[in-house]
């Protein structure tokens, strides 16, 4: 999988050096031997690259056995959307089932809260503990500016109770909401769809926000990594355009759920540079 997202990058990103494609440490952390300087100079040294499906299109009923399925394909990270009817119009899972699910994987989880303030506040401590490693590594929590007052405060207690901090900011939502956050958090997630819904086009004006917030990051010299996720396809206007402007950890959706073999719908993602296949 990680040969195959080489191959697709290196045609659709300038610069892109194919060597620095990551393997997993024992702790679940991305490795790289590459001495690799450089995805693009602008943006400094270049980041591990991570293909992350959500379980969002998943059979809700063997979620656990499409965890295994998202393994043995070769992914990087599982992310959970937990969605509250609220804060997004659907309604998904609790800490429960992401708790459930990790007696099926090894791979490290991320847990996205598309919720409310007062779920985010009240519900925090648990999908921080779920979302960690088998063996307690720290799982990745995403919380929504749209959705916190206390920002500081919250990204802080995910650190205290052994979490990775994250933040994710919607479309309608300007970089600068974060821009006094980014030395708190290990990923900046950028919505590149309205959050709730899967098969939305991806919308063009997120290049430039990921573009900025990557600035940020390299100018002050931060170890962060810029997530997208919505509408993300084999083609050079989104995946392609994505990584130019500084991202390097890319949501895999309904695509790979389209296949009964996950690894051989990894495959055709990463090969369909110029699809318009209705699917993703």
């Amino acid at each position: 999988m990680k040969l195959l997202l080489a191959s697709l990058l290196a045609t659709t990103v300038s610069g892109f050096n194919p060597a620095f494609i990551p393997s997993h440490g024992p702790s679940g952390v991305a490795t790289s031997s590459s001495t690799s300087t450089s995805l693009n100079a602008v943006y400094g040294k270049p980041r591990p690259v991570q293909i992350i499906p959500s379980v969002l299109p998943a059979d809700f009923g063997k979620l656990g056995a499409d965890c295994k399925k998202l393994e043995d394909a070769g992914c990087d990270r599982i992310q959970f959307d937990v969605m509250d009817g609220n804060f997004v119009p659907n309604l998904t899972f609790g800490p429960d089932t992401i708790k459930w699910c990790r007696g099926y994987t090894s791979l490290p989880f991320e847990t996205q809260l598309m919720v409310s303030e007062k779920c985010t506040d009240a519900m925090l401590p648990q999908f921080t503990e779920v979302t960690k490693g088998p063996n307690g590594e720290p799982g990745v929590v995403i919380i929504h500016v749209e959705a916190c007052t206390h920002l500081h405060r919250a990204l802080s207690n995910i650190r205290a109770a052994g979490g990775s901090p994250s933040v994710a900011l919607n479309p309608h939502t300007p970089a600068e909401m974060i821009e006094n956050v980014l030395d708190l958090v290990d990923h900046v997630l950028v919505m590149t769809v309205n959050p709730g819904f899967g098969g939305q086009a991806y919308i063009p004006t997120m290049t430039e926000k990921i573009r900025k917030i990557r600035k940020w990051i390299v100018d002050r010299d931060l170890d962060v990594d810029i997530e997208v996720d919505g509408g993300i396809k084999a083609t050079k206007e989104t995946i392609g355009a994505c990584a130019e402007a500084g991202a390097n950890c890319f949501i895999a959706g309904s695509g790979l759920f389209a296949y009964d073999d996950m690894a051989q719908g990894v495959k055709v993602r990463s090969h369909e540079e110029r699809s318009d296949d209705k699917r993703a």
